[in-house]
């Protein structure tokens, strides 16, 4: 018996071991994973573009403006070096990005999405200030603005951002 013992004593420590290490990896990959990966911005969804209005008005609208229309001269660096923050409207480039990285912006930041490493800007990162549901809500109100043109050209590009 001793000698059965001397056997399962270590494989019972090696299973323990891997079971902890299959633990911490899993809780690794979770907290790298995006937290609402399967979040989206749908301008259609009267519910979500209200959150959405509300929350910008609360969070976005001192810089961007009440009417999304940014602040003047939002092309010209400030003598800080920054620039202003442009308009969400369709007379701005938010419609030039497709959602994934708007809502990467928006949470993490400029800089960390564009792999800018010292780029300095106004804009907050708003990750543990508003939650993903939030910040895709913003975006679908953003959206609900655009003409079916501009909204059409921005879909177009989601599409090929996802498939690349």
């Amino acid at each position: 018996m001793a000698r059965q013992d001397e056997f399962t004593r270590p494989v019972i420590v090696l299973l323990g071991a891997i079971v902890v290490l299959l633990a911490v990896g899993a809780l690794a990959a979770y907290s790298l994973w995006p937290q609402d990966a399967g979040g989206y911005a749908n301008a259609d969804d009267p519910t979500q573009v209200a959150l959405g209005r509300r929350v910008y008005m609360e969070a976005c609208a001192s810089c961007h403006g009440e009417n999304l229309e940014g602040q003047p001269d939002w092309r010209v660096r400030l003598e800080n070096g920054r620039l202003p923050a442009p308009p969400h409207d369709a007379t701005g480039h938010t419609w030039h990005h497709p959602d994934e990285l708007l809502f990467g912006m928006t949470k993490i930041g400029i800089a960390a999405v564009a792999g800018l490493e010292g780029y300095e800007t106004d804009m907050p990162a708003f990750e543990g200030v508003l939650p993903d549901a939030e910040i895709w809500a913003v975006l679908a109100y953003i959206k609900s603005t655009w003409p079916p043109a501009v909204s059409a050209r921005q879909a177009n590009m989601n599409q090929q951002y996802q498939q690349n």
